[in-house]
């Protein structure tokens, strides 16, 4: 039997009132620049397209995701028939060197109860993107608005989660893409400091804006965070992969 992702949408948000089905950015891969002979800085340019929480509920979240790949070492064609909507996520630290970890609470659409690093998804409608025909007519301008969401974001997600003013927290830095194995679901992560310590934090917690999709704000040391990563959805193991391997690479250097 055939389940169309409109019959599985129908079927998931029948059970669940909290979703909702909003435009997200589509993950379809990136290229690193090294800079090299153009003199250019290193950077990376991320591959985006339009899709929705409904597409992804119906094909990454869908009992039958495995159906919906292509085999392939490369990630684009991989996963080119998933709706793949590029999530993020922050390693924030605190003054006293405490990594933020919320608990989800069993509301949310995927891996309740489970611990998670703050974070949401960047989002087309911040920078005007409404649809798929508007999507094909990108301008160099909308670009860069584009990518300043990516960054903006983030701190939105944490501010909303987490409760902490914006002004306590300095720029984001990219530190990589995640991508799950289960469902293969993407994730940008990034690290993000805080000039606030751990007790201010919590107290901030209780009157965050989105405080019911979490239970509970853990400020942990690193040596916890290890020990909580294995309870953690893949793209956030993959997260503190990446933030241990920033740590590592500062101490060699």
């Amino acid at each position: 039997m055939i389940i169309s992702v409109v019959q599985i949408w129908d079927q998931r948000s029948l059970n669940n009132k909290s979703l909702f089905n909003g435009n997200k950015f589509r993950y379809g891969g990136h290229v690193l620049h090294t800079g090299g002979e153009s003199g250019s800085e290193p950077h990376v340019c991320l591959h985006l397209g339009l899709t929705d929480y409904r597409t992804f509920v119906g094909t990454n979240l869908s009992p039958l995701w495995e159906r919906f790949l292509v085999s392939s070492e490369d990630d684009s064609v991989l996963c080119q028939h998933t709706s793949s909507p590029l999530g993020n996520g922050a390693v924030v630290e605190t003054i006293d060197s405490k990594i933020l970890v919320l608990q989800r609470s069993n509301n949310v659409g995927e891996f309740p109860g489970y611990f998670v690093f703050p974070g949401g998804h960047p989002e087309p409608q911040e920078v005007g993107i409404t649809s798929r025909q508007y999507a094909k007519e990108l301008t160099e301008s909308i670009n860069i608005k584009v990518s300043q969401e990516m960054f903006d974001s983030i701190v939105r997600e944490v501010v909303e989660e987490i409760g902490v003013p914006a002004s306590s927290l300095s720029i984001p830095a990219f530190i990589g893409i995640s991508r799950r194995d289960l469902n293969v679901r993407p994730t940008a992560f990034f690290f993000i400091k805080c000039n606030l310590d751990s007790k201010e934090v919590q107290q901030f917690y209780f009157s965050a804006l989105d405080g019911y999709e979490s239970t509970k704000l853990y400020t942990v040391p690193m040596i916890e965070l290890e020990n909580m990563a294995s309870r953690m959805p893949g793209c956030h193991r993959g997260g503190f992969a990446l933030y241990k391997l920033m740590v590592d690479t500062r101490k060699i250097t």
